[in-house]
């Protein structure tokens, strides 16, 4: 059975920062494409960042230069660092493995930015 969870969300100040991590069990991790993406009270889910097996990166434009995907292969785990936080950045944020047309789902995260 396959398992993303994704501990480490929370409240934070603006300028502040955080670091989601997202564990999985249940898939090859290695080979997976791993994602974080976001969805903010009355919008859509949208991407925020994705890291290849090769370990090839794509940032969102709005998280550019602020947040940073990474991945322990070792450790079946995924990270995504979110430093100079924004009150727009503010949403539940899911973990993403996908395989071809396979896409698994963590069950999310708050992340709340105050001003």
């Amino acid at each position: 059975q396959v398992q993303l969870v994704e501990p480490g969300g929370g409240s934070v100040q603006a300028g502040g920062s955080l670091r989601l991590s997202c564990a999985s069990s249940g898939i090859i991790f290695s080979i997976h494409t791993m994602g974080w993406y976001r969805q903010a009270p009355g919008k859509q889910r949208e991407l925020v960042a994705t890291i290849r097996a090769t370990g090839n990166t794509n940032h969102a434009d709005s998280v550019k230069s602020r947040f940073t995907i990474s991945r322990d292969n070792a450790k079946s785990t995924a990270y995504l660092q979110m430093n100079s936080l924004k009150p727009e950045d503010t949403a539940v944020y899911y973990c993403n493995a996908q395989l071809g047309t396979s896409n698994c789902w963590g069950e999310g995260t708050q992340v709340t930015v105050s001003s």
